[in-house]
């Protein structure tokens, strides 16, 4: 049965963004998958290009221990909002996302922008492209 583009996202959010899981958000890829932040400049801490399954885990898993979730700063779910976009390549969707952030201390919320490209084959993530701004991630 075929995972239409809302459960593809919202696995894919939940494994990544939400619980920081390198294991299931590699599982959200196909074996060959691509993982892309054209954006990201050589040597940033985030990585910049993926590939292969094992590749994302790996190298997420990494990123995660190194760079662990400050206090207040998790996503505020509440706040936060996305619109998915089919086009008229059914295995492509794009995702336009605000993630909102809660202030820390200050009160100020931290609004972070996004768009990401998903190409899917076989209810999975064959490659993805995500856009935002890199000096959030470190």
């Amino acid at each position: 049965m075929s995972r239409t583009p809302q459960e593809i996202f919202q696995s894919y959010v939940h494994a990544g963004a939400l619980t920081r899981n390198a294991d299931a958000l590699a599982e959200c890829f196909t074996e060959d998958g691509v993982f892309e932040a054209p954006l990201m400049s050589a040597g940033a801490a985030f990585p910049r290009r993926l590939v292969g399954r094992e590749e994302i885990r790996s190298a997420m898993a990494a990123y995660y221990a190194q760079h662990p979730v400050k206090g207040a700063r998790s996503p505020n779910l509440e706040k936060s909002g996305y619109v998915l976009h089919t086009t008229s390549d059914p295995d492509v969707f794009i995702a336009e996302i605000d993630t909102v952030f809660d202030g820390a201390g200050d009160g100020d919320d931290v609004v972070v922008s996004l768009v990401q490209i998903f190409r899917i084959r076989d209810g999975k993530i064959a490659r993805l492209r995500d856009y935002f701004a890199p000096e959030l991630m470190g």
